[in-house]
C-alpha cells in the first residue's frame, strides 16, 4: 500500500504575491506591445506606475506578515524571557 504525501498548503500571502507579480509582468508586457504598435507613450504614465504600486503594496504586506510570523516562531523556540523584542528604555 502506498502512502500519499500531502503537499503543504500554500500560504495565502504567497498566493497574493505570485498573482500580483504575474499581473505586473502581464500588464507591463501588454503595455510595451501596445506602445510599440500604436507608437504612443501615454500608457506609460498611467498603467506602469499603477501596477508597480500594487506590487509594492503586496510585497510590503507579505514581508510584514512574515515578520510577525517569525516573531511568534522565535518566541516559541527561545521562550518569551530570552527572546524579547520589546524596546527597553
Amino acid at each position: 500500500m502506498s502512502r500519499r504525501t500531502k503537499k503543504p498548503k500554500r500560504e495565502f500571502s504567497k498566493l497574493i504575491l505570485y498573482v500580483v507579480g504575474a499581473v505586473t509582468v502581464g500588464v507591463t508586457a501588454f503595455t510595451l506591445i501596445m506602445i510599440w504598435r500604436t507608437e504612443n507613450l501615454e500608457p506609460l504614465a498611467y498603467l506602469i506606475p499603477a501596477v508597480f504600486a500594487e506590487l509594492a503594496t503586496a510585497t510590503g504586506f507579505y514581508y510584514s506578515k512574515a515578520k510577525a510570523e517569525n516573531r511568534i516562531k522565535l518566541r516559541k523556540l527561545y521562550g518569551p524571557e530570552i527572546y524579547n523584542d520589546a524596546k527597553e528604555i
